[in-house]
């Protein structure tokens, strides 16, 4: 009997495990969840999207991003802008600034009223933030917890920025009361499903883009340059370039899950886009454990239900009992919850070959040496 090589093995199981998420976000969650529930777990899918980018950043390329909170603040911010303007009606201001900036509206709010405008600046202004500021680091050689403070820093001096422009991003209330998404009703339950599917199925996309960078040229090189970066320098591949890929596609999906959790949600605020909502999303890729495929998405999800089952039951302590569980995990399972997968692989009785005993050496000859006459 056959048995299947290892990567064909991980191969097989990552797809398994994709069809099986599919299947409950698609079929399971609309059957079973109400509206209320399902838009939750919508929102959960919106951190779920970025949790896949900080994978790739931090689990394949060593890069320990806390500071995606800034990235998914500007995705999230380009869509409440547009949201706002089109409630407004063609040449009118969105209605806080009427309260706040005594109806004058800046010029560079202007280009959010078209949608194909708002949709390219949800991707590539995040791609230009995160080249500018990737060049200005990794050519520098910045790294390990430098470039963590680094990364976290930025994301707290953008949600001061926020609270800081009340006449234009709204302050620290931010911007909500959005009545609209893209000419669909956000109060027509259908339109909230609608938004619902398409969430989940950024997030299946997501991944499935994930799988194809994990086992491209790219991919390898990404790992590479986290094990052994002064070998890969001496390759002639320049790490920084490779990191910086990385990192900027991470910003995008960042930015991503930002741009549907305002239609979702229906609120943004500094709140939502600063230093606790950028740890909480490392929590949950480390929880569901950074370097597998499938992992950071399930680990963010089990941190967003585990954030509304536990403060519905305990309104006061509910951040205990989440950081409790979180340090169990790491402490338990330093690989989180996929290495689970690894520990039960390790319980099956391994095959053994039947036929003749070979009669090689237990240490083999290296490939290299030469055979003595």
């Amino acid at each position: 009997m056959s048995v299947l090589s290892t990567p064909r093995r991980a191969r097989l199981l990552s797809l398994a495990g994709w069809v099986s998420l599919a299947l409950g976000l698609l079929v399971l969650a609309p059957a079973m969840l109400t509206d209320f529930r399902l838009g939750l777990l919508a929102k959960y899918c919106c951190y779920a999207i970025a949790a896949v980018g900080i994978g790739l950043a931090w689990g394949r390329g060593g890069m320990l991003v806390l500071g995606q909170g800034l990235y998914f603040g500007l995705g999230a911010y380009a869509m409440a802008m547009h949201l706002k303007l089109s409630d407004a009606g063609p040449g009118e201001v969105p209605d806080f600034m009427m309260l706040y900036a005594g109806g004058e509206m800046p010029l560079w709010w202007e280009p959010f009223r078209s949608p194909a405008a708002t949709l390219a600046a949800i991707v590539l202004l995040p791609a230009l933030v995160a080249a500018a500021l990737g060049v200005a680091i990794f050519k520098r050689r910045v790294k390990g917890a430098y470039f963590a403070i680094l990364s976290q820093a930025l994301t707290a001096a953008f949600a001061i920025l926020l609270i800081g422009q009340v006449k234009t991003t709204g302050g620290f209330n931010g911007l909500n009361n959005f009545q609209s998404f893209f000419g669909y009703s956000l109060y027509d339950p259908v339109n909230k499903q609608l938004l619902y599917y398409i969430t989940a199925g950024v997030l299946l996309g997501s991944i499935a883009l994930m799988a194809l960078l994990y086992r491209s040229r790219f991919g390898e090189l990404l790992v590479a340059t986290r094990d052994a970066e002064e070998r890969v320098r001496f390759l002639g591949h320049d790490p920084a370039n490779i990191k910086l890929l990385a990192y900027v596609v991470a910003a995008v999906l960042a930015s991503i899950g930002g741009a549907l959790f305002v239609p979702v949600v229906g609120i943004i605020s500094p709140d939502d886009v600063g230093v606790g909502a950028s740890i909480a999303m490392v929590a949950g890729v480390a929880l569901g454990g950074r370097a597998s495929l499938m992992g950071p998405a399930v680990g963010a999800l089990i941190v967003g239900y585990a954030e509304t089952s536990l403060s519905e039951s305990f309104p006061g302590s509910w951040s205990y009992f989440q950081g409790a569980l979180f340090i169990l995990v790491v402490l338990l399972l330093p690989g989180g919850l996929a290495q689970l997968s690894g520990l039960l692989g390790r319980l099956r009785p391994t095959a053994r070959p039947t036929g003749r005993r070979s009669t090689r050496s237990k240490e083999p000859q290296r490939e290299n040496e030469e055979v003595p006459a």
